[in-house]
């Protein structure tokens, strides 16, 4: 038998015939070729090398020597074939598997131990299957290893005939499987030949010596270092990746002959028999597989894009740094550090609540390493021999709250001269992750696991108290290094001089996308290489402090918070992540506190910090210098470094400080963006098509499509590394400059190998990228990263995604990031536990299918959780809230009030609700029962101790009976951090509206009486005062009636309102106007663009809204973060999204998504854009959001303002058929003695004043004097009074204050007009008869608003506005974001935020106080220079003044310097 394989291998054949087999060999494995091409092409290429035998056709000839592999067994027609799935990281489980098998054949070998020929047959399947990944558990692979030499040993012996052929053919079709196949003691690489039969031993013999071979597992590390092995010669050109990974699969056979795996039962079996295809007779575009199944071809689309550009070259970085500055080792770095500067802080470790409890100096992590150190080679024996020797590996077992004794070990081990191998904490004892984990151990031969009291004590325990055995894991020694158990060294006893060699320093352990672990093995060369990089593309210096939110014990967090930190004397804050999920914020409060000057963060902990931000003013981030974002080259990295830019550029972070980054664990840092002083370029950003992407091509899209991603750069190369783009399958050729391939890099900053795995190292770590003409581009090997992506301009890199999350369906390459951003897009924060989401593919039907797994919320429905399901997989709106919707859940609501809370007409109900549907249901429950409900804003969680106690006021001063809110807040107000801020025990029935059942109520209430009170509506003045008023049932009416005129919305009309729901016009728009005028809205909560800005214009011109509804705050936010984008947000595409919209059939509100991407921002469709507010117009922010959207289309004249308060909440809209709004100018210094004097434009002391709005259908103003309450002229300036059927009927109060009451809703003139009652506004203001006509023909009266009366400062005998002043001040300095005024016995106090650096805080003392004095004739008494955040607004963008002075008289405003210009 073995004499039929002599002629092919007496024949030396050419490199290109065998790369021809080779390729061949590929396209079997594949698919592409059917058996009987393959054989014909292979007898065609062997024919003129293989003597011809007489009357036989060269074709049959060969097809008759070289048995191909479904002759080499005999049930190979029954054999099931698995379709390769071209995802390169699917190898690694079984190329470990692989490795292990020959690890063992070489240790038997070597012990020359007779070798049963069964277990031939068995590698004979198992180069095959070596790339068909095993089961998942430990269990699964014994029991499959036993079943596989049983199937084969019932065949006959006979059937084994080609085994040496199918050898070779097996080492020329699997690159990884060449040393468990290819070993052998013969010169020139030729197989054994195969005892006879004869001399095989059959039966249960057989069987009991396989089983003995696999009942132990092989000792990988001793296999490999003691044998050397001898590779078969094969045709490469270089190491080559996508390499078949089908096989057959081990089968039974049932009664009938049908194949079926040994696990499938009868019943799942007869399914699968009656759900087979039917056999067809095969067309010229199918092809038949081993069950004769008829499969489909994948025919490549003719017009799928191609690579057009030319050759892409090496890419070089800049030359690192070589002088003597440079250490000789980083532990000669720790040693001079230790000795020179001891008292030098290293590490502060902070607790759950952020406090630091432990700041580690050099001196210390020096001395307490020397401990350690002498302790391991020292006093460990084991039958009174040491138990570790230099160059043994050590498992550090450390939880991530403890990053001072990780320190310590990790350092002590490498002066030991041992090699660390940082693990997870295992969780329990049958852990999927620690089993994996136990396999790196167990083949890394790890005796030993270093760890704290503290986290031993956590361990499970087995009955004898020890530490128990891991499933999966090596015996351990457990040592605790706490320093009582530690011995201290003597005084002669020195660590040797470890110079930085190519020994190994660390062990870091990765995992692939099927769970498998591996152990990347860095040098003592490449970790200080790697130090020397990061510091000089960084910048690092000494005594620098480095706030590090990643885990320390792998990846970026070792690299730059453990290892370079120590280079560089730097002081390293390490937020444990315990604290992050109490405390998103507290990374950049870390920041502010000890003055950091860089960070080291991911996306996630940016967004979480967005979340969390809301209501913190007093934080800054004006002192980082670099912000490392360690996942910059995920896809939605980019939205986050945006949003967290747009949020805390006010606050001093600076835009050039955010340096995303590009690493893996076989190349470390592949790529870091620099800030410009360091060198630099601006940073890029590239808009890609996605379908090209999925065709490996890059090209820009510019056009308004459907389907883009948008990618930042991840700045240049790593000092002293070269980067090229190569090919992902195949031999790893140069990638065209329009191609998107695999980043390679050659550097000594890399790790060197996969520990113990000699076979994938050399195909990862030994790349060597080749030109299109077949020539090496270097003589040096790279290293492949994993990473997909390009070269862009400036010479930076880009990364498009990674091989671990490729997936193919059809012809097309997804990448399941790009999936997951998409995904998060789509409403994450309501329905996905902090953004969990996971993308895997599964074959179906020999194809790839893609699966998302995203962690459901504990507080989301099942109903609600599909719903969004279903819009990530349509991307389009699929969930609406109809007229019979909304109504049912408001019976469901009303039910719940009479039959839970048992609540009678009257009563009082508090919504506690977010912006959404279910607050507008709630509303309309609570008025069907005859309840009276008060909207109120919740609680924000991680500002409880303000946001709180606020919401606990307004629920006892409005005598509420229940609370209505959802399951989410009602865990919140009961929880422990709420105890700490409110009596909890005191709140009235809270009632869960997320579960309440589907029953209907009796009958609707009718109100008896029109002036029947229908709702509250509370607010909190700008001078700090909370009142709720009364509003009665034929007050909303005539409200909705009023805007409905005024705005003409018809049920046909899309409005658009970005406003708060809880309190005045913000509330009437969102809850009532819809409702009554039947038109379309769409609801957009402002915090919402605090993570995306852009969302209010997008909804806005996605559905050609007409008219639109904002507040000032959410114009400057759309200002500040988009002025400089109008021209990107033509076509930008947009992924975060949450809105509350209402359909156009059912007009409405519901619950809606976008598709993954936007069309074109176009704001040409808008016909009045209205801000809501209670304050002077703010002319120069409405001016400049005019010019700056003019390019999207934004009418000029569509801007406009409106004015409401307390006692009337819509007084004057603009509407869409006035004339347009007028601006006067007025002499600054008349009004200080409240007289109205026209200037012109330009005059001295001229200050502009625009309308208000127009005056609402049914609107009555008069301006009186708010102290004789007789009426004035038009060119005095008095108090606003109206008269209006919607105004409110009276303030609610505890007390019952009815000259409160009656002052302010029940007032009448003096003289004059006598009888009609009028409601006091408290603004000061006056009309002015303009030459304009309204669409009734009559003249227009304009009503300009000048300040609230409570506000105004009565000084030197006259009246001075505060917005005045401060207009003045923000003018007088670049560097004042903001300022506010107040009085303080009699003095001016002047508040200023300080944005720039805090020495210039004394200059603007002085400037402050002349331009006051200047322009406004007063002398500053006190003026306080604060951090930029201090000064309180509200939600709707107006100064919180007096809760300001509140915090100034009590000193909590910790300022940087306060002047007293007594």
């Amino acid at each position: 038998m073995a004499e039929r394989g002599c002629p092919l291998e007496a024949v030396p054949l050419p490199a290109e015939v065998r790369e021809s087999l080779a390729e061949l060999e590929l396209e079997l494995s594949e698919g592409d070729i059917t058996q009987k091409g393959y054989e014909k092409k292979r007898g065609k290429l062997l024919a003129r090398y293989v003597p011809l035998a007489q009357g036989v056709d060269p074709s049959l000839q060969a097809e008759t020597r070289i048995p191909g592999p479904s002759q080499a067994t005999a049930p190979a027609p029954e054999q099931q074939k698995m379709r390769p799935s071209h995802a390169r990281d699917e190898r690694f489980r079984s190329d470990v598997h692989t490795e292990a098998v020959q690890a063992a054949l070489a240790k038997y070998k070597e012990r020359k131990m007779p070798m049963p020929s069964k277990r031939r047959s068995v590698l004979t399947h198992m180069a095959v299957e070596a790339y068909t990944p095993p089961d998942t558990s430990s269990a699964s692979e014994d029991e499959d290893s036993l079943q596989r030499p049983g199937r084969l040993a019932s065949a006959p012996l006979q059937s084994h005939a080609g085994v040496a052929p199918w050898l070779d053919q097996a080492v020329q079709g699997s690159p990884a499987s060449s040393a468990a196949s290819c070993t052998s003691s013969h010169p020139g690489g030729r197989p054994a030949a195969v005892p006879s039969a004869a001399a095989v031993p059959a039966g249960p013999a057989a069987l009991a010596r396989v089983a003995d071979l696999h009942s132990a597992p092989p000792d990988v590390t001793t296999g490999l270092a003691q044998h050397q092995h001898t590779y078969c010669e094969r045709p490469q050109l270089a190491s080559m990746r996508g390499a078949p990974r089908g096989g057959s699969r081990s089968v039974l056979e049932t009664a009938g002959g049908v194949p079926v795996s040994s696990r499938v039962s009868s019943k799942i079996q007869q399914l699968l028999n009656t759900l087979k295809k039917p056999k067809r007779p095969p067309l010229k575009e199918f092809f038949v597989d081993d069950l004769e199944e008829v499969l489909e071809v994948q025919q490549p689309d003719p017009g799928q894009p191609k690579p057009e550009g030319g050759q892409t070259a090496v890419l070089k970085g800049e030359l690192l740094a070589v002088g003597s500055t440079w250490p000789p080792s980083l532990l000669a770095t720790l040693q001079q550090w230790g000795t020179t500067q001891p008292k030098a802080p290293c590490l502060t470790a902070l607790d759950t609540t952020g406090k630091a409890v432990y700041t580690l100096t050099y001196g210390k992590l020096w001395s307490r390493s020397l401990k350690l150190a002498y302790t391991l080679l020292n006093k460990l024996t084991s039958k009174n021999e040491p138990l570790l020797k230099p160059g043994d590996r050590v498992a550090l077992v450390f939880p991530n709250s403890d990053p001072v004794m990780f320190t310590v070990a990790f350092y002590g081990c490498l002066l030991a001269e041992l090699v660390p191998v940082p693990i997870e904490v295992p969780l329990t004892r049958k852990d999927a992750g620690s089993q994996q984990v136990g396999f790196l151990l167990g083949s890394c031969g790890v005796a030993l696991a270093l760890t704290t009291d503290a986290c031993q004590k956590g361990l499970p325990k087995a009955q004898t108290g020890e530490v128990a055995a891991f499933k999966g894991w090596p015996p351990l020694t457990w040592l605790v290094i706490d320093g009582k158990h530690l011995t201290k060294p003597p005084k002669d006893w020195h660590p040797s001089a470890q110079d930085a060699g190519a020994g190994t320093a660390y062990i870091e352990y990765k995992t692939s996308k099927e769970g498998s672990t591996v152990g990347v093995a860095v040098s003592h060369a490449s970790l200080l290489a790697q130090c020397q990089a990061l510091t000089q593309a960084c910048g690092y210096s000494e005594a620098e402090t480095l706030t590090n939110v990643l885990d320390f014990k792998r990846d970026a967090g070792l690299w730059h918070g453990v290892l370079t930190s120590v280079m560089n004397r730097m002081h390293v804050v390490s937020i444990p992540y315990a604290l992050m999920k109490a405390n998103p914020l507290s990374w950049i409060q870390k920041v502010c506190a000890y003055k950091a000057r860089a960070a080291l963060v991911k996306s996630r902990d940016m967004h979480w910090s967005l979340l969390a931000q809301r209501g913190q003013r007093d934080v800054s981030l004006s002192s980082l210098r670099l912000l490392v974002v360690a996942d910059g080259a995920n896809p939605w990295s980019i939205s986050s470094c945006d949003a967290f830019l747009n949020v805390f550029q006010a606050r001093g972070l600076r835009p050039e400080v955010i340096c995303p980054c590009a690493s893996s664990p076989e190349a470390l840092t592949v790529a870091i963006r620099r800030p410009p002083d360091l060198g630099g370029p601006p940073p890029r950003r590239a808009v890609l098509s996605m379908s090209c992407l999925s065709h490996g091509v890059i090209r820009l899209d510019a056009e308004e499509k459907l389907s883009v991603l948008t990618v930042q750069d991840v700045g240049q190369v790593m000092p002293g590394a070269d980067v090229c783009v190569v090919k992902v399958e195949g031999t790893p050729y140069l990638c065209k400059t329009d191609e998107v391939g695999e980043i390679c890099v050659n550097s000594s900053a890399t790790a060197t190998a996969y520990y113990g795995l000699l076979g994938i190292t050399k195909n990862i770590f030994e790349t060597v990228p080749v030109t299109a003409g077949g020539a090496p581009i270097s003589d040096r090997p790279f290293t492949r990263t994993g990473l997909l992506g390009f070269i862009g301009p400036d010479n930076l890199v880009f990364v498009v995604g990674k091989l671990d999350g490729l997936m193919v369906v059809g012809v097309r390459r997804h990448n399941a990031d790009d999936i997951v951003a998409t995904a998060l897009a789509v409403e994450p924060m309501k329905f996905v536990y902090r953004g969990r989401i996971a993308v895997f593919s599964v074959t179906v039907l020999h194809d790839d299918r893609i699966v998302l797994v995203a962690e459901q919320r504990p507080d989301a429905s099942e109903e609600d959780s599909f719903q969004w399901m279903s819009r990530v997989l349509q991307g389009t709106v699929t969930s609406t809230t109809t007229c019979i919707q909304l109504h049912k859940k408001a019976e469901r609501v009303a039910a719940a009030l009479m039959e839970k809370a048992r609540l009678t007409t009257g009563a009082h109900v508090a919504l506690v609700y977010p912006p959404g549907v279910d607050l507008i249901a709630a509303f309309y429950g609570c008025l069907y029962c005859g309840c009276v409900p008060v909207t109120v804003r919740p609680p924000h969680p991680q500002n409880l101790a303000t946001t709180l106690p606020t919401v606990k006021m307004i629920v006892e001063v409005s005598k509420s009976a229940c609370v209505l809110t959802t399951q989410a807040i009602t865990r919140l107000l009961k929880s422990k951090e709420a105890l700490a801020a409110v009596d909890v025990r005191t709140w009235p029935t809270i009632l869960d509206t997320d579960d309440i059942p589907k029953k209907k109520v009796a009958s609707i209430f009718r109100p008896p009486s029109p002036d029947m009170l229908a709702y509250l509506d509370f607010s909190v003045s700008t001078t700090g005062i909370l009142a709720g008023v009364k509003m009665s049932h034929a007050a909303t009416s005539a409200l909705c009636r009023s805007i409905k005129l005024q705005c003409e919305l018809y049920p046909s009309r899309q409005i658009a309102i970005c406003l708060d729901p809880y309190c005045g016009l913000g509330f009437a728009l969102w809850c009532l106007c819809s409702v009554y005028s039947g038109h379309q809205s769409v609801l957009v909560p402002p915090p919402e663009l605090e993570t995306n800005v852009s969302l209010w214009l997008w909804a806005v011109s996605q559905y050609k809204a007409r008219v639109t509804f904002c507040s000032y705050s959410v114009m400057e936010m759309c200002a500040r973060g988009l002025g400089a984008q109008t021209a990107v947000l033509r076509v930008r595409a947009v992924r975060a999204w949450r809105e509350p919209r209402t359909s156009p059939s059912s007009r409405k509100p519901s619950r809606g998504a976008p598709p993954p991407a936007m069309k074109g921002v176009n704001l040409s469709c808008v016909r009045t854009c209205m801000v809501v507010a209670e304050e002077r117009p703010r002319i120069a922010l409405t001016q400049s959001f005019s010019k700056l959207f003019r390019d999207l289309g934004l009418p000029a004249r569509a801007v406009s303002t409106t004015f409401g308060c307390r006692v009337n909440v819509a007084i004057c809209l603009q509407g869409t058929a006035g004339p347009d709004p007028t601006t006067v100018y007025v002499d600054m210094r008349a009004l200080r003695h409240d007289r109205v004097r026209l200037v012109e434009r330009g005059s001295p002391h001229s200050l502009p004043l625009t309308e208000s709005g127009k005056i609402l259908p049914g609107v009555k103003v008069i301006i009186a004097h708010s102290e004789t309450r007789g009426p004035l002229g038009d060119s005095h300036l008095g108090e606003v009074w109206v008269s209006s059927p919607h105004s409110a009927t009276g303030y609610y109060t505890v007390y019952g204050e009815e000259g409160l009451h009656a002052d302010h809703f029940s007032a009448r003139l003096s003289f004059g007009d006598t009888q009609t009652v009028w409601a006091r506004t408290g603004f000061l203001g006056f009309l002015r008869r303009t030459e304009l006509t309204d669409a009734s023909g009559e003249r227009h009266d304009a009503l300009y608003v000048v300040g609230s009366l409570d506000e105004t400062l009565e000084l030197r005998g006259m009246r001075y506005h505060p917005v005045d002043i401060e207009t003045s001040v923000v003018r007088a300095h670049r560097s004042i974001a903001e300022c506010a005024v107040f009085t303080w016995t009699n003095l001016l106090v002047v508040v200023v935020e300080l944005d720039g650096l805090e020495q210039d805080a004394l200059d603007l003392v002085a400037l402050v106080t002349n331009v006051v004095l200047e322009e406004h004739h007063l002398v500053v008494g006190v003026v306080v220079i604060v951090d930029p955040g201090v000064i309180p607004i509200n939600s709707r963008g107006e100064k919180q003044r007096m809760h300001l002075r509140d915090g100034f008289l009590a000193d909590q405003l910790d300022p940087i310097y306060v002047a007293y210009n007594m």
